[in-house]
């Protein structure tokens, strides 16, 4: 049983009122400083704000594709979202942000990098920290030590760690968008309303089987990037892990166990603006 102090336990409270914070646009009461984190991602944008304890005080979010395959592709839109969604905190808050983190997906060029840290700029906000998105699911999940696999709306991220630091990485284009494009396929559906069908949790057991095999690349993906290493845990993340077989598949190809935290899709927005911390397991 997991102790009420644990990192563990800990991590998963904190990962559970930051999606209510975000889905209610609720705020908490902050102790200290307040940080603000941006993730631009392929289907959400997302901003956390997290106090001097590292606890989460507000979030928000706005789906967008203003990101394909780890590429700013709308500039103008991605500034847009950011900058509404930073007035938006700072409003329930009462707090002005100048400053904030900024994720990136692992393995992308200096010159899109520099793309991600414009986009906050624009959005009126000095950016104090490039943080690769596995090292930020870690910090949400107070690991030093494993292997993060992020699957995205449009790629798959494997990451190994090491004392909270990358050690190798790799991304592929395999992820939430190449399921819908297989259930728009399998039931003749429009790209729109295949998305639909995916997320819907009542359908989810139907969906299954038509997209186990996308998952089934997904994670032999993973166990090519894996292949030699010693991992002591692979901890699986992104909103299209979501689906209740994804651990399953994912533990039979890597032959390892493998660990889904609640609240998959919001891990790595919750660690962007957390402070790094010292290695060790969870």
């Amino acid at each position: 049983m997991t102790r009420p102090d644990s990192p563990a336990h800990l991590s998963e409270e904190s990962l559970r009122r930051f999606a209510e914070l975000v889905r209610t646009g609720e705020t908490d009461e902050a102790t200290g400083p307040l940080r603000l984190g941006v993730d631009l991602g392929t289907a959400n944008i997302v901003v956390s704000v997290v106090d001097s304890l590292e606890r989460p005080v507000a979030g928000g979010w706005v789906h967008s594709r203003v990101v394909r395959d780890g590429v700013v592709v709308d500039w103008a839109g991605a500034t847009q979202a950011v900058r509404r969604l930073k007035q938006d905190v700072e409003q329930r808050l009462g707090h002005r942000f100048d400053a904030a983190s900024v994720s990136i997906p692992p393995g992308i060029s200096d010159g899109d990098i520099k793309v991600f840290s414009n986009v906050a700029n624009a959005a009126g906000l000095d950016v104090t920290e490039v943080v690769d998105e596995p090292v930020a699911a870690a910090r949400a999940l107070g690991i030093g030590d494993g292997c993060v696999i992020d699957i995205g709306h449009g790629t798959t991220g494997v990451s190994v760690l090491s004392a909270g630091r990358v050690l190798s990485s790799v991304d592929e284009a395999t992820g939430g968008h190449h399921m819908t494009m297989v259930l728009a396929g399998a039931y003749g559906l429009p790209y729109d309303e295949a998305e639909a069908l995916k997320v819907d949790p009542i359908r989810q057991n139907d969906v299954a089987g038509v997209i186990r095999p996308t998952l089934e690349k997904m994670a032999s993906i993973a166990a090519a990037a894996l292949n030699g290493m010693d991992v002591p845990m692979v901890y699986l993340v992104g909103g299209s892990s979501s689906f209740p077989t994804a651990p399953d598949v994912f533990a039979a190809t890597l032959g390892r166990p493998v660990v889904r935290p609640i609240e998959p899709l919001f891990v790595t927005p919750l660690g962007i603006p957390m402070r790094q911390k010292e290695s060790g397991n969870a």
